[in-house]
């Protein structure tokens, strides 16, 4: 087990909170896979939905790994990667304004402008989202019921991945049809009438696993209140239930705008904050949100 002192930052962006070691400065910890579920852990650690590594890069002027609380690594974070990019910039390792960061998804652009020594506004060009079953991964036999359309995006598809109808449809306004994107990660979204009657510490862990999703998958369920908003609840691949997910929200503007729900700016209402979406016609979605520094400090190991 790691022994070794660590320092590192607290951050949230909308209230998604991880712990971070700026590796410019700092060792990078030899097993962070390791070291991730136990500086998470809210009781007897650091606490946060994960472990974000802030490291140097060949290919950008900064690289992010990020582990979710359970141990495995994911391909990206919306919203720690506007941490990373705060941090960054706060730290002196790149300048304000444009900053390149190397991630799961491919090195990504971020446009840094600091509120303070502590705070940034970040916009974030989350990439093109990715819709095609094999790539998002989604095994599309096993998520839509009927015959399997192989290769044809799922969106607002009947789907078998929620299993069959619960009391809990009704009082939620479920509409039972699932619609699958990834933003470098996968993510299955569903359209409801209201997002506080889905019980989501339940379903979030088996349509996460459903053998649909091969490498699992981030889950969320929405409410449309309007052509530019909506309201969401997210439970995360490796993390469970979160007060927002970054490439979550970019998935689902995605999926709103193609089940012709909103136009292609939203805002996403989350329960940790609000994050503005915008899904260029043809392009990638860009996200604009804060990031804030809680506190700084030195972990002791497990």
């Amino acid at each position: 087990m790691p022994t070794d002192t660590l320092r590192f930052v607290k951050m949230h962006g909308a209230g998604n909170d991880y712990v971070y070691v700026d590796c410019f400065r700092e060792p990078t910890p030899a097993d962070p896979a390791a070291i991730a579920p136990l500086i998470a852990d809210r009781h007897r650690g650091v606490g946060g939905d994960g472990l974000i590594l802030v490291q140097p890069s060949s290919v950008a002027q900064a690289r992010m790994r990020m582990f979710n609380a359970d141990g495995s690594e994911a391909e990206m974070c919306g919203n720690g990667i506007r941490c990373v990019a705060h941090l960054v910039v706060s730290r002196g390792h790149a300048p304000p304004g444009p900053v390149t960061i190397e991630t799961g998804r491919g090195v990504l652009t971020v446009v840094v402008t600091p509120q303070g020594p502590r705070r940034s506004v970040v916009r974030v060009d989350m990439g093109v989202p990715i819709l095609v079953p094999d790539a998002v991964p989604v095994d599309h036999a096993a998520a839509v019921t009927g015959a399997p359309r192989h290769g044809t995006p799922i969106v607002d598809e009947p789907t078998a991945t929620l299993g069959p109808a619960e009391p809990w449809w009704a009082a939620a306004g479920l509409d039972p049809r699932l619609t699958a994107v990834s933003m470098g990660n996968p993510h299955a979204i569903y359209f409801c009438r209201d997002v506080a009657h889905v019980p989501l510490e339940a379903i979030g862990p088996r349509v996460e696993r459903h053998a649909a999703f091969p490498q699992r998958t981030n889950v969320h369920f929405v409410t449309v209140l309007g052509r530019d908003r909506v309201r969401m609840r997210t439970w995360e691949r490796g993390s469970g239930i979160t007060q927002a997910c970054g490439t979550g929200a970019a998935a689902v503007c995605v999926a709103a705008v193609l089940g012709g729900r909103t136009g292609r700016a939203v805002v996403a209402e989350l329960p940790g904050g609000e994050l503005a979406l915008d899904w260029a016609e043809g392009g990638g979605v860009a996200m604009t949100g804060p990031a804030e520094e809680v506190f700084v400090g030195e972990w002791y190991g497990g």
